[in-house]
Order: structure tokens, then C-alpha cells, then sequence
């Protein structure tokens, strides 16, 4: 006659619960996680993301070219680049961590960058002569499309339209 099987019993400290072998873990979702609101760095805010990525390296870039090669000539405009790309920079890393504080660094950054866009664009105009050069934010960003003045204005968009309150 064949042995029936033994019954086993495990002692579980208080609190916790059996796990079947092979089963998945997971944590439940945080607020930030359960949904589409809430996620500023997902579908159409990756473009986001890589849009601000895109500038930040070419603002950076055209910064030290200007102040390396030619920064007594317009020290101003090129200190101002320099600026644009830090901000693109911090907006970027913001943007793509998605999580709550960054989320309120990402508007803070990118408001700054539309004043910033507004400021610089209107100088450049009424007073030439001051900028020998262009930069990123220089007539409001024309000579990149216009979108140093549009970016901004969609980034706040999306922030208010995506991020948790």
C-alpha cells in the first residue's frame, strides 16, 4: 500500500503570507503609476523629453564654441547661451525622471526658459548692437525655428495637463 503524503507545516513569522513558487512579485502602483495622469515622461512627453535632450546638446555645444573662440566679442550673448544650455540641460534631467519634485523643478526650469525666451528675444530686437551674435533664446529663438519660443509654451502645457496635483 503506497505511503500517503505527509503534511508539512511551515511557520510563518507574524504578518506574513505563503508564496507559491513561480509567482510573480510586485508592489501595487504608486499614485504617480496608476494611470495616465500623473506621467509627464511617457508617450507624447518622451518627445518632450527628447526634444529638450536635442537642445540642451546644442546648446551646450554652440555655448563653448562662442566662449571658446570668441568670448571678448560679445560676452553677453554668449554668457546667455551658456545659461540656455543649463536650463535645457536641468529641464531635460526634470522632465525625464517624471517623479513629483522633479515634476515642480521641471515647471519651475521651464518658466524660467520662457521668460528667459521673452526677455532675450525682445533685447535682441530693440537693441541690436548688443547682440554681435546670436544665441538660443536671441530673437526669440529664429534662428532655430522659432522653437525656443514654442518649446516652452508646450512643456508648461503638458505639465499642467499630466502632473499630479
Amino acid at each position: 500500500m503506497p505511503e500517503a503524503p505527509r503534511k508539512t507545516t511551515n511557520a510563518l513569522p507574524d504578518g506574513a503570507s505563503p508564496v507559491t513558487p513561480g509567482a510573480a512579485y510586485s508592489t501595487p502602483p504608486t499614485p504617480d503609476e496608476s494611470g495616465s495622469r500623473g506621467r509627464v515622461n511617457t508617450g507624447p512627453g518622451r518627445m518632450l523629453v527628447a526634444v529638450y535632450g536635442l537642445f540642451a546638446l546644442a546648446a551646450t555645444g554652440r555655448s563653448i564654441m562662442q566662449i571658446a573662440q570668441s568670448f571678448d566679442k560679445a560676452p553677453v550673448p554668449y554668457l546667455l547661451s551658456a545659461l540656455a544650455a543649463v536650463i535645457y540641460i536641468v529641464a531635460t534631467v526634470a522632465l525625464a525622471r517624471g517623479n513629483h519634485p522633479s515634476v515642480r523643478l521641471a515647471r519651475a526650469t521651464i518658466t524660467f526658459e520662457l521668460a528667459g525666451v521673452l526677455i532675450v528675444g525682445l533685447w535682441s530686437l530693440l537693441q541690436p548692437s548688443a547682440f554681435h551674435d546670436k544665441t538660443v533664446w536671441s530673437h526669440f529663438g529664429q534662428g532655430y525655428g522659432f522653437v525656443p519660443l514654442i518649446l516652452p509654451i508646450v512643456g508648461l502645457w503638458w505639465l499642467r495637463r499630466n502632473a499630479t496635483r
